[in-house]
């Protein structure tokens, strides 16, 4: 089926009382296990490919994300692509060009006024090009020390920077904190019922890999709609590799390796999406 907008899966989500799952895409082997993972769970999904993974591709944007997008034009899913934790306004707007049907612009780094106006002159361009943006305030943990751990944010402060801002979807700190490889973290489930109730866009979790799998349904029924989970990938595609290279460490055919590290990739994606759908139980 064609790209869906993100707008569109985001919303029916809203409709439906459930949590999407946008899974970032580092290699085409990335992308094929998220589509067959959403397709197994035959749940909606988002394929989202960060400014860090761009940058990894050589700044070459088109390549993987022409890839990504051809796959999920072949999945029996709905699939939407991502542009993901965008501080470069040239990579924004390289956007509309690529097949994206959102952007999160970041400017969370910078002092609040300039968060601000940055982001309003960020969602005032993606609409005009019919993009949906999402946008963070408060910073998360975990990311290159920018980030601090112990920050939440202000519901007052949410509303009045959505309200500022134009934007579709808010980032928000909450207790979750970026490339986590324990699964130990516990969000403020108060905090994400007030700011649902404070905030008239749909919420965003990042860092969702280091959150069990009980904190995620509760953090869906206090009001998250979408969930990005990347490091989760990352240790089963590493980890796949890994085991396949010691059982059989004079191979030279990257294909086994990468066969397995596809599918437990594919496995990650079904088990979270099932997880947000409120339809399954995951190992904690």
């Amino acid at each position: 089926m064609p790209l869906t907008p993100t707008a569109d899966v985001v919303s029916s989500a809203c409709r439906d009382g459930r949590a999407v799952g946008a899974f970032n895409v580092i290699t085409l082997e990335h992308a094929e296990a998220v589509v067959t993972g959403a397709e197994a769970a035959g749940c909606p999904v988002v394929c989202q490919i960060s400014e860090n993974a761009v940058r990894f591709h050589g700044s070459r944007l088109t390549p993987i994300a022409r890839a990504t997008a051809a796959l999920a034009e072949t999945a029996t899913v709905p699939v939407a692509l991502h542009l993901d934790h965008v501080t470069d306004e040239g990579l924004l707007r390289r956007a509309a060009d690529c097949g994206f049907g959102s952007v999160m612009f970041d400017a969370s780094a910078l002092p609040h006024a300039e968060n601000v106006a940055a982001t309003r002159a960020a969602a005032r361009w993606a609409h005009a090009q019919g993009l949906w943006l999402e946008a963070e305030l408060g910073e998360i943990g975990g990311k290159d020390g920018v980030h601090a751990p112990s920050t939440r944010t202000d519901p007052d402060q949410a509303r009045d920077f959505v309200s500022a801002t134009g934007v579709d979807a808010l980032a928000v700190a909450v207790g979750s904190s970026h490339a986590m490889t324990t699964r130990t973290a516990r969000l403020d489930h108060d905090l994400i019922a007030r700011l649902a109730k404070a905030v008239p866009v749909p919420l965003v979790l990042h860092g969702s890999t280091g959150v069990p799998d009980a904190e995620l349904r509760q953090a869906v029924a206090a009001g998250m709609v979408k969930v990005n989970i990347g490091t989760a990938l990352n240790a089963a595609f590493t980890g796949a590799v890994r085991d396949t290279l010691t059982t059989a460490p004079a191979t030279v055919d990257p294909r086994p390796a990468l066969t397995a590290a596809r599918r437990a990739m594919a496995d990650v994606v079904t088990s979270a999406l099932r997880i947000l759908s409120g339809g399954g139980f995951g190992t904690e």
